[in-house]
């Protein structure tokens, strides 16, 4: 099985607010986006810029993933945010609004041009219905594209829609998205959930998302990584029929096999070596 790296919760964090830079360090969140965008107001881009990339710079995150979102492709800070983060070199650099493979091509070629370390790889952010009709297309653009973030507040505005339980609306688009990831072999995160101050709301969804096979959700709240890590990881009961599963498994001599009674093939233990790989690679970051 790949390695795994966990990426139960992803929180959003202003670059321009120095408490939540510092909050941050301090956070079980599995990876940390430094925005630039929707969070930092017009006049504060250009010094938030700069403390994002201090921030990933500094060495103080531990293992966390450590990302920066730009303004999107055509605004006047893009060239500028890009160049800046493609010179900290953090893991991810995410761009809002990618709509086609040749936006790829572009944010590909300007990260190379500003010298981004190898490491440093791009994710997009998928939020139009132009992008959920181009998903896979864009998911198979560059090798240097790895991972889509679902934008979810955006999509419901484009689509005229609403947001209610269940996401009934934009559920197609979330399908969507799943299915170009999968096939790429690319990571794929839920959008947020915007009433912070709604848990069982919030539960609902980190649970209709891991249903999904979304890796994990986006967060606009230091309350929410807590219930996304524990959503998002497998469960005691989810490990131990898992490797009890495998054992069954390997412990045969052809015949047909079964675990609690039910019929175990190939299918379902690649399912039980991913979910120990999954919860292997959340204990290691303890």
């Amino acid at each position: 099985m790949p390695d795994f790296r966990p990426r139960r919760s992803v929180l959003y964090m202003p670059s321009s607010n120095e408490r939540a830079l510092e909050k941050a360090k301090t956070l079980p969140a599995d990876g940390i986006i430094f925005d630039l965008e929707d969070a930092v107001a017009p006049d504060a881009k250009p010094e938030a810029r700069l403390a994002a990339a201090a921030a990933v710079q500094s060495g103080e995150y531990g293992n966390r993933e450590l990302i920066i979102r730009i303004n999107g492709i055509g605004t006047e800070w893009h060239d500028e945010d890009l160049k800046v983060a493609a010179a900290a070199g953090p893991d991810v650099v995410l761009v809002p609004k990618v709509n086609s493979a040749e936006e790829v091509h572009q944010l590909v070629a300007a990260l190379e041009a500003a010298g981004a370390p190898e490491k440093t790889t791009l994710w997009a952010m998928v939020e139009t219905p132009i992008a959920m009709l181009n998903a896979l297309s864009i998911a198979q653009a560059s090798p240097r594209l790895t991972g889509f973030v679902m934008g979810t507040n955006d999509l419901v505005k484009e689509l005229y829609a609403e947001h209610v339980p269940g996401r009934q609306p934009v559920i197609t688009g979330l399908g969507l998205a799943l299915l170009a990831a999968r096939a790429a072999g690319i990571v794929i995160i839920d959008g947020v959930y915007n009433d912070v101050k709604n848990a069982d709301g919030f539960a609902a969804e980190v649970e209709q998302g891991r249903q999904m096979g979304f890796d994990g959700k986006t967060l606009i709240h230091p309350g929410q990584v807590e219930p996304a890590n524990t959503g998002f990881a497998p469960s005691e009961q989810a490990i131990a029929d898992a490797r009890g599963l495998i054992e069954a498994f390997e412990a045969s001599t052809g015949g047909v096999v079964t675990y609690n009674g039910k019929m175990v093939e190939n299918l379902h233990v690649e399912s039980a070596r991913r979910t120990l790989a999954i919860a292997e690679a959340i204990a290691a970051l303890s």
